[in-house]
């Protein structure tokens, strides 16, 4: 991609992660970048990263996504200070790992109003001024398990399920409208090494730790951008993500099956006891924020996606005995 890519992006959850990554894959293009999150002096220092390493013209603008009003203001400040909005990525989320009785109500209903109605009132904001504009990029991030359930999240999983629904109406809604210059994307990532893991609430009892393979932010990041330049309906970042999505078409009792098996026994662990902790679900995280969780290239990690490929390819295999004796019935 060009690097005078000339665009204006809001982006919602920059403080770490995959938000983060995506400000300077943004800002190593060119675009000027208005940063959300709740910790002020993190987006700062993100903004400061975008601006020495790559020149980019930056605005922070501390935001709590559940806040349609402090949304709504977001989008005002992007176009006061740069005339439009190009392209906005929904990217603010949290999660709280347990079973569906031990996370308490206030955790649950959190979690769904960061990661749907953050999507929400941000997909309005940016409508808004984008419907004015008669162009604009739209992009939500969801997750594979929005398409591949696991349990043990309920709340997360239903939350990027919803977002991924989200992404359809809105699209339906703009067509009817006649709006074809704005497009609104659906990214569902795999595992992702960014400290989301770390972050969470957790009631389950057993330390949280990802599922593999386990990738990099900047490749989720890489995703986005394009989309910024060619808009698609949904993307996924991660191979296995893909084939765990289609599988999940194919033959849903099967992929459930294995899923809660391997929620069960590689994503929380069996070696390693966790308090319950509400994460940064009520409240921001104190901890350090950064792109990445530490999880990528650990030989743990290679070793569990020796364990994925197996997996998928176990999957795969069930999928086409099933399509088989379906035929043959």
């Amino acid at each position: 991609m060009a690097a005078d890519l000339d665009r204006v992006v809001v982006i919602t959850g920059a403080s770490s992660g995959v938000g983060r990554a995506s400000a300077l894959a943004f800002a190593a293009r060119g675009c000027s970048l208005v940063l959300a999150a709740r910790r002020a002096q993190v987006l700062e220092e993100v903004a400061e990263e975008c601006r020495t390493r790559h020149g980019a013209r930056t605005l922070v603008v501390p935001t709590d996504v559940t806040d349609a009003e402090a949304v709504d203001h977001l989008a005002q400040r992007a176009v006061t200070a740069f005339g439009r909005i190009d392209v906005w990525l929904n990217d603010a989320a949290v999660a709280a790992f347990g079973a569906l009785e031990d996370i308490p109500r206030e955790v649950f209903r959190q979690v769904v109003d960061v990661n749907v109605l953050g999507c929400v009132n941000g997909a309005r904001a940016a409508l808004a001024v984008m419907r004015g504009q008669r162009h604009g990029t739209i992009v939500n991030m969801s997750s594979v398990v929005g398409a591949a359930v696991v349990p043990y999240n309920t709340p997360y999983v239903l939350s990027k399920a919803a977002v991924r629904a989200l992404g359809g109406t809105l699209r339906q809604e703009l067509r009817l409208a006649g709006q074809h210059g704005i497009h609104v994307c659906t990214v569902l990532p795999a595992t992702m090494d960014t400290p989301f893991f770390r972050d969470a609430a957790n009631y389950s009892g057993r330390a949280v730790t990802p599922m593999a393979p386990v990738y990099t932010p900047e490749r989720a990041a890489k995703t986005v951008v394009r989309l910024a330049v060619k808009a698609r309906r949904e993307a996924y970042v991660g191979p296995a993500g893909q084939a765990l999505g289609i599988l999940s078409k194919l033959t849903p009792p099967l992929v459930e099956r294995v899923l809660a098996h391997q929620m069960d026994r590689a994503h929380l662990s069996r070696e390693h006891a966790a308090e319950p902790t509400d994460g940064n679900v009520l409240e921001p995280s104190a901890d350090p924020a950064s792109v990445g969780g530490g999880w990528h290239g650990h030989r743990r990690t290679a070793l569990r996606r020796l364990g994925a490929a197996g997996l998928v390819a176990g999957l795969g295999a069930g999928a086409v005995y099933v399509r088989k004796a379906g035929a043959a019935g």
